[in-house]
């Protein structure tokens, strides 16, 4: 299968209200799953012990404490982000060890490579869709990335 077809599979199932998606083509297989972002609050404050009242033991529904607002995400810095266009893995350079294809304060036109994403044993080079100075690298070189995870602010 063409990696063509395959982010044609994908956007079809990030924009849809399926979750899951399998696709069997000759001896290749295809399995999409859409992940849901899931808001996790860390607890400001250990928990008390709950006393042992004869409300509890009777079976009596007790009472939860209520909890903790959840905090606020970091802030991108403002301008043009760009996103990741596929699932895979996010490297700064061509190979380990070597110069990554842009830092902070690098320069860049449009259609020059940024980074590669690695999906499925293929190496996607990744290009500015604009000119501009790039202004904040969101993801750390060797990290899984998701569909449409902003990657870059160029300003």
């Amino acid at each position: 299968m063409d990696l063509r077809k395959l982010k044609t599979l994908i956007d079809l199932v990030s924009e849809s209200g399926i979750s899951e998606l399998e696709i069997t083509e000759g001896e290749g297989k295809v399995r999409i799953v859409k992940n849901v972002p899931v808001m996790v609050a860390a607890p400001a404050a250990p928990a008390a012990p709950m006393p042992v009242t004869p409300s509890t033991i009777s079976g009596a529904p007790a009472v939860a404490p209520a909890a903790p607002a959840p905090t606020p995400a970091p802030e991108t810095p403002s301008g043009h982000l760009v996103r990741s266009p596929m699932v895979g893995t996010f490297y700064r350079s061509a190979q380990p060890g070597s110069e990554p294809f842009v830092s902070v304060g690098s320069e860049v036109t449009e259609g020059e490579t940024l980074c590669i994403i690695e999906a499925m044993k293929l190496m996607n080079e990744i290009e500015a869709d604009r000119s501009g100075t790039i202004k904040a690298v969101l993801v750390d070189n060797g990290s899984p990335v998701e569909f449409g995870q902003p990657l870059f602010v160029i300003e």
